[in-house]
């Protein structure tokens, strides 16, 4: 009996024995496959590019879908590169003066005037036109609203007839550019460019922009214009003339520099 117990307890050791064995050997070899499942992974996707960039779009789309289920919408860390803003103080300090003249004026904020003032002097330089003369266009059309539309269909900034000039935003991506500042802006000046050049004067030009060419009357356009354009050559001409003064500090008062003294002596 005793010998039958005996054989009992040694075939229940010898039973968990193998079961552990085996238990060791299948985890063993299941982290061994894992390990080269990663690696493999690992070579596949350095050796093919075009399938790690794959999963990293998948990873980013699902990520999105993710933040869409928490927050209602996904956040667009690089959503700033995409508008029409840089910082006036970084402008030549003559476009810098207009730009903040133009925002004090027409309660725009200067950030944006700033990439419009810049556009303007450079897309100026190359067309031979003065930029504050194409400045002053974009306030008397649309006090600087990129969204504005007239009762006849003229749209943005400079207020073109997007229907009429569908063709000068094909280099733009379409139609839906004429809500571009900068594309905008660019089509208007060509427009604006082409009816000087064909008037022959800056005052003929302008009638023709506003489509007063064959009317008796402009309803005062040309003349809103050259006013503004006047005034925006003396805030630039200001800023171009004014001597930069460095400043000095304030002499300290008697009771500053028996304060400072104190200070000096607290420590001896």
């Amino acid at each position: 009996m005793q010998k039958a117990g005996l054989r009992a307890v040694s075939g229940l050791r010898t039973f968990t024995g193998d079961v552990a064995a085996g238990f060791f050997e299948i985890t063993h070899n299941s982290l061994a496959l894992l390990g080269l499942a990663v690696a493999f992974a690992l070579i596949t996707l350095t050796a093919r590019p075009d399938l790690r960039e794959m999963g990293q779009q998948q990873l980013m789309s699902w990520l999105q879908e993710q933040q869409v289920a928490m927050d209602g919408f996904a956040t667009e860390p690089f959503a700033s590169e995409r508008a029409t803003a840089s910082n006036p103080k970084d402008l030549p300090r003559e476009q810098a003066a207009v730009t903040y003249w133009l925002s004090k004026k027409y309660r725009v904020a200067p950030e944006p005037l700033a990439v419009l003032v810049s556009e303007a002097y450079a897309i100026g330089a190359r067309t031979k036109l003065d930029p504050t003369l194409i400045l002053a266009v974009m306030a008397v059309e649309s006090s600087f609203n990129p969204f504005a539309q007239s009762d006849v269909g003229a749209q943005g900034l400079m207020q073109v007839m997007t229907r009429v000039h569908t063709d000068k935003y094909e280099d733009f991506g379409g139609r839906f550019a004429a809500f571009d500042p900068v594309a905008n802006l660019r089509v208007g000046v060509k427009i604006l460019q082409e009816c000087i050049a064909r008037a022959g004067s800056v005052e003929g030009g302008l009638r023709a922009y506003v489509g007063a060419t064959n009317l008796p009357d402009d309803t005062g356009y040309a003349a809103k214009v050259l006013a503004e354009h006047e005034r925006l050559r003396q805030a630039a001409s200001a800023a171009a003339k004014s001597p930069v003064v460095a400043t000095k500090a304030a002499p300290a008062t008697p009771a500053q520099q028996v304060q400072k003294v104190a200070l000096l002596t607290s420590g001896l």
